[in-house]
């Protein structure tokens, strides 16, 4: 690693501002690249990152990538138009932030890139990596790294991997970076002033229908199905002795579908586009996570008809949600992922995308 150019994917957040520091210690060349992307406040994020990168005292490149990010947002839209439960973060990893960023790294002549990601890369005698969980309990953030190309982690560092949050704060202070102090990145970075604020300037309009059972009866009326999402109580309007809840939206009839707590929970995932980090054999056995903050559990995955593939759970998993992504793990390594299409039936060999 000594001597090794690096650049780092800056944010002016505390984490990659640290995992800075340590990678030059660890002997990188360690070069600063900042994404200009179209959400608010960018002028102070490009001042602050820049007083940042000035008193680390490494060169500071801002990378102008507002119109390709525009294929992350279309695909946000796109998807609660179509009833489904995005997760722009995992789109974007792969196609904007370890995709056209470090492009534009590469053409700067670095040789690897390094992310604040609380996610650890592990290398093999070989030379070959795979991806494994960060060891900070609740901060590991590897299943937003899901869709990653595998040969790409050989040219990864994430540097905080076994690093807790509060280590990373009383590192910067020991440092002298100041003006982290409950600064916490938001989940979606250009949801500034709300999902459905951000909807309607994408242009998104509400369109009644209506609110059915699961055995079809009309219940109510909805204003727009891209206002609900799978699991939602509240805002549904429908009063009864136990509360209805949101099981699914069918964006080809503009419905949204109810039923009672039980008929959320399902223990087969149906899902498509599986996208492989690790080589493993079929029918595979593991622990499956169904969203970000989501307890990992016992499943197998198989195959399913042509070409959709079947998870099967040990115990029924609650909200299965269309549009978000299954993330496979052995143990701690990242094994592979797939969009989930819904909530399936062990006897079923097809499913509806």
């Amino acid at each position: 690693m000594s001597g090794t150019r690096i650049g780092m994917a800056m944010s002016g957040g505390v984490d990659s501002t640290v995992s800075a520091t340590l990678l030059r210690e660890q002997g990188y060349q360690v070069e600063g690249f900042f994404m200009l992307l179209p959400v608010a406040g960018l002028e102070g994020q490009i001042r602050r990152v820049r007083h940042l990168a000035g008193q680390l005292r490494i060169p500071l490149h801002l990378v102008d990538l507002r119109q390709e990010f525009g294929q992350v947002i279309r695909y946000f839209v796109d998807s609660y138009r179509q009833g489904l439960t995005p997760n722009p973060c995992i789109r974007c990893n792969p196609e904007i932030k370890f995709g056209a960023l470090f492009a534009a790294m590469q053409k700067h002549n670095m040789e690897q890139m390094a992310t604040g990601h609380y996610a650890r890369v592990l290398r093999a005698g070989d030379g070959s990596a795979a991806l494994y969980r960060g060891l900070a309990p609740g901060k590991d953030q590897s299943y937003f790294l899901c869709r990653l190309p595998a040969g790409l982690l050989e040219r990864i560092v994430l540097p905080l991997g076994e690093w807790h949050k509060t280590e990373v704060y009383e590192r910067a202070a020991r440092l002298g970076l100041t003006g982290f102090d409950g600064q916490e990145s938001q989940d979606v970075c250009f949801l500034d002033q709300g999902l459905s604020a951000f909807l309607r300037r994408q242009g998104m309009t509400d369109s009644e229908g209506e609110i059915v059972s699961s055995d079809g009866r009309v219940l109510g009326r909805h204003r727009g199905i891209w206002h609900y999402t799978v699991g939602q109580r509240r805002g549904l309007g429908l009063p009864d002795a136990t509360p209805w809840y949101v099981l699914g939206l069918d964006g080809r009839r503009n419905r949204v579908i109810v039923g009672k707590n039980d008929e959320l929970f399902s223990a087969t995932v149906m899902v498509r586009d599986l996208h492989w980090l690790a080589p493993a054999a079929l029918p595979w056995q593991g622990l499956v996570q169904l969203r970000s903050r989501h307890r990992a559990a016992p499943a197998r995955l198989e195959q399913a008809g042509s070409g959709g593939w079947r998870i099967c759970f040990d115990t029924p998993q609650r909200a299965i949600t269309p549009g978000q992504f299954a993330v496979l793990y052995q143990d701690d390594r990242l094994v592979a992922s797939a969009v989930i299409t819904g909530p399936g039936h062990p006897e079923r060999d097809t499913t509806d995308t």
